[in-house]
């Protein structure tokens, strides 16, 4: 059931890592928007695995195909299916998680959600599922471009285990962050990644770390009240990512250590606009974006899949040692950076369509007349 995100901008993944393929249909996409295999390979590319020597070494080209809702190169407005077939799956690497359960995996879980599991490299669990999201994520920006002339998302890694980028979130820009294999755009703090990461794996272990994103030219009024709030979407958006930890907009943490004379934004007015003199709202107030960047910190774990032997219990309760085979991310972070973009962009693309919905009826082709004229006849 879990399977579905969004409201009137909708997304649906589907597909195992050692399955078939992996997927999306999206679902609310207005029409004639212009749209091709083309832009959604590009953030596909940037996610792939086997890049670069500090991530896994499957190879996947994990090229897309757009098999349902667009018709000469722009959206019909029914749903979208992007399928990304995999090629390159070695299941006979999980035999022996068939029986016993990898620590900090799902396989425990699941397990004891449904009673069988897919023990292929994690079935749905896997991080390959997000291959659908970065391909939603695609249309979304696409969307929220045309809808926003000054809409931009740039997101990077912040931080890997104890080394933490400096960054100036207010003028960095995407090419900063693809300079390097690591995804950070602190060229200094980059080396000491890469070079921490090799490392780790060489000693059969993974880290964790923090990715930070920035979006720009977002108007202000979207978000809901009370339970949609922009902030709670966007929270769920990033929690529901394999690996992540934690989440924090703005200030986050931080303000429990301020007082409110030192956290509160003062409004003011600069270029003819109500902008706020700081930002530790992080771009968001009562759940609405004001106009300001929204920024944001998610936490990831460090890869629950490690080279060392562990212990564990197989499904007939015996404990025994595992030591895992396969592919794996000794750190997950640089490939989650644009996994983290299309999930924001996934949330702010909905809000915006559902602000529309509310404030102009007319871009949906129902006039509020025509609103009127059909809840009478009801």
């Amino acid at each position: 059931m879990g399977n579905m995100f969004g409201h009137l901008f909708r997304v649906t993944t589907f597909g195992e890592s050692h399955g078939g393929g992996v997927g999306v249909v999206i679902d609310g996409c207005p029409p004639n928007i212009d749209i091709s295999d083309a832009e959604i390979q590009r953030d596909l590319d940037r996610r792939r695995p086997g890049q670069s020597k500090i991530t896994t070494q499957r190879k996947e080209e994990d090229r897309c195909e757009i098999v349902s809702g667009v018709f000469a190169g722009k959206t019909l407005g029914t749903p979208i299916a992007v399928l990304v077939r995999n090629k390159d799956a070695r299941p006979e690497d999980y035999a022996q998680m068939k029986r016993a359960f990898r620590p900090s995996h799902a396989d425990f879980t699941y397990e004891a959600k449904y009673g069988i599991r897919n023990w292929q490299g994690g079935g749905r669990a896997s991080a390959r599922e997000t291959i659908g999201r970065v391909a939603a994520g695609a249309v979304a920006k696409k969307i929220l471009s045309i809808l926003y002339s000054e809409f931009e998302i740039v997101a990077y890694v912040a931080q890997i285990h104890e080394v933490i980028a400096k960054v100036n979130r207010s003028v960095v820009k995407m090419k900063d962050v693809d300079r390097n294999v690591v995804c950070c755009p602190d060229s200094t703090s980059a080396k000491r990644m890469e070079a921490l990461i090799e490392q780790i794996r060489a000693e059969g272990d993974s880290v964790g770390g923090v990715i930070e994103c920035v979006v720009r030219g977002v108007p202000p009024g979207l978000g809901e009240p009370v339970f949609d709030k922009l902030e709670a979407d966007l929270a769920k958006a990033m929690l529901s990512l394999p690996a992540t930890k934690g989440f924090e907009i703005g200030s986050g943490f931080a303000a429990a250590r301020m007082r409110g004379s030192e956290h509160n934004d003062p409004f003011e007015m600069r270029g003819g606009k109500i902008r706020t003199a700081t930002n530790n709202s992080g771009g968001v107030q009562g759940g609405i974006s004001n106009g300001e960047e929204i920024y944001f910190r998610v936490g990831f774990k460090p890869t629950a899949t490690i080279a060392r032997e562990q212990k564990t219990v197989t499904a007939s309760h015996k404990e025994t040692r595992l030591g895992a085979r396969g592919r794996h991310d000794p750190c997950v972070l640089p490939r989650a950076v644009p996994i983290v973009e299309a999930m924001a962009a996934i949330v702010l693309c909905d809000h915006a369509l559902r602000q529309r919905a509310i404030i102009d009826p007319e871009a949906f082709g129902v006039t509020i007349a025509d609103l009127g004229s059909r809840i009478a006849e009801q």
